[in-house]
């Protein structure tokens, strides 16, 4: 082989990319030991022996053929840029030093005062350093995991024990086969001889009652082990676990206290008869799906007659700033949200130009964010008026509390069938009942109550949306 042709496949190695050299090692093998072969020649042919030449060949070659394979193996992770009103964020860890993983796989998140921002793996490896602990504060741009890059990803979960088919024991062949031949009679046990009990021995009145020996059936004693988790389940040890509050929680504290020490908050009642809604509901519930593949709910609505009643009353989707009142020339509606973070309050934007479909369209993408718990800062930024539904877990009625900086809130809450009066005649119908919280320094009385009537008008029939009146 030429010296040119070797030169040229030298310089092929190293131009190779990181996945190739690794997808095809044997033959980068090759060509670096024919690489190594032509540039120690000259020392070859003074050597005694094959077992010096050969010997001379590996460590020449390990001294002078390099590729850039090796310096690509490991790499540092840092922490992702966050939004721009968040600085830090405590890091929770997911995996250990060690423990093989997949690409994308979230080694760790990172809980902020809004959202958690998951770091994944960029590539199939192997964790070999963890540059921050479990519950430390970290920053963007900090070092936080260090990963060596592998062919194999995580190792497949395992899979199940075969289990026995219907209609059989899942014995052992062993088991089963002894259990299939016939028992042997057992001997005739010898009679046993009748046993005279003996006479009941009165307690020593000396004796305290509570020395006595306890009865035969409590002679057993009870251990109890402290719950695994705390916050599932009680077990009766009585212990305690002091557990850091995550900075969500710690946010949506600090938030809900400063609505309730600023607003000059007040709530106001009605309740709507959900006939017509529910009849809306079930006739073209199939259709709908059909047509959008999301199903239509009370959320949207709700939040469709709120953009209705908000267009009467703009002051309530107003705010106050310091000594000024801000008037808002859009409607965007926040959903709360519960997670297993926390609360969120995703907004659902411009909700004045959208129907019922656009909206369960909407709503439908930021509850799946929430769940998989990939919701941006931006999903929640902003909202000019909260639409709260506490009916999914059965409330009857609550006093919804305000989320800042908005002015006023809606809590909906269950359907329950109740008996009312309709035209003198009394009738069972499925009602709800609804609250709006208001900040009082902005609203009136007069316009909360004629907000809350023109929700209640709206849901009751939907089609005076249409007309406008």
């Amino acid at each position: 082989m030429s010296c040119s042709v070797l030169q040229r496949l030298a310089c092929n190695v190293c131009s190779l990319s990181r996945q190739t050299i690794y997808r095809h090692e044997t033959q980068a093998k090759t060509l670096i030991s024919q690489c190594c072969k032509f540039s120690t020649r000259p020392i070859v042919l003074r050597l005694p022996n094959a077992a010096s030449r050969a010997k001379i060949l590996r460590i020449y070659g390990q001294h002078k053929i390099h590729t850039s394979a090796g310096l690509w193996s490991a790499q540092t992770v840092n922490v992702p840029p966050f939004a721009d009103s968040i600085t830090e964020g405590d890091a929770k860890l997911s995996v250990q030093v060690g423990q093989q993983v997949s690409v994308d796989q979230v080694i760790m998140e990172v809980e902020t005062d809004k959202t958690a921002v998951p770091i994944p793996a960029p590539c199939n490896g192997i964790i070999r350093e963890l540059l921050v602990k479990d519950g430390d504060t970290v920053r963007p741009g900090q070092p936080v995991f260090v990963i060596e890059q592998t062919e194999a990803g995580a190792a497949p979960a395992p899979k199940p024990a075969t289990t026995a088919a219907p209609g059989q024991s899942p014995l052992k062949p062993a088991v089963a086969a002894a259990a299939r031949a016939p028992a042997a009679p057992s001997p005739p046990k010898p009679p046993i001889a009748a046993k005279v009990p003996p006479p009941p021995v009165a307690p020593d009145p000396t004796i305290p009652k509570a020395t006595l020996p306890p009865p035969e059936g409590m002679t057993q004693l009870q251990v109890k082990i402290p719950p695994a988790q705390y916050s599932r389940e009680i077990t009766g040890t009585r212990t305690e676990q002091r557990v850091k509050m995550n900075r969500m929680r710690q946010r949506i504290a600090l938030r809900l206290k400063e609505s309730q020490n600023t607003n000059a908050m007040l709530t106001t009642f009605n309740e709507i008869d959900m006939s017509a809604a529910m009849e809306f509901r079930k006739t073209h519930l199939n259709a709908f799906t059909k047509k959008y593949g999301v199903k239509l709910g009370f959320v949207s609505i709700f939040s469709k007659a709120s953009s209705y009643a908000l267009q009467d009353q703009p002051v309530v989707n107003a705010v106050i700033e310091a000594k000024e009142i801000v008037y808002r020339d859009y409607i965007d509606i926040s959903v709360a949200m519960a997670t297993p973070k926390g609360l969120m309050v995703p907004v659902i934007r411009n909700v004045e130009c959208k129907n019922f479909a656009e909206i369960e369209i909407d709503l439908a993408a930021l509850a799946d964010k929430a769940r998989r718990n990939i919701i941006s800062v931006e999903d929640m930024a902003g909202g000019t008026f909260t639409v709260s539904n506490g009916g999914v877990y059965g409330s009857l009625i609550s006093t919804p509390i305000i989320n800042p900086p908005q002015s006023a809130i809606l809590g909906m809450h269950g359907v329950f069938e109740r008996p009312v009066a309709i035209k003198g005649k009394v009738v069972i119908r499925p009602m709800m009942y609804v609250a709006l919280s208001y900040d009082h320094r902005l609203i009136d009385g007069r316009e909360a109550i004629m907000f809350l009537r023109k929700i209640k008008s709206a849901v009751e029939d939907p089609k005076i949306m249409l007309a406008g009146l």
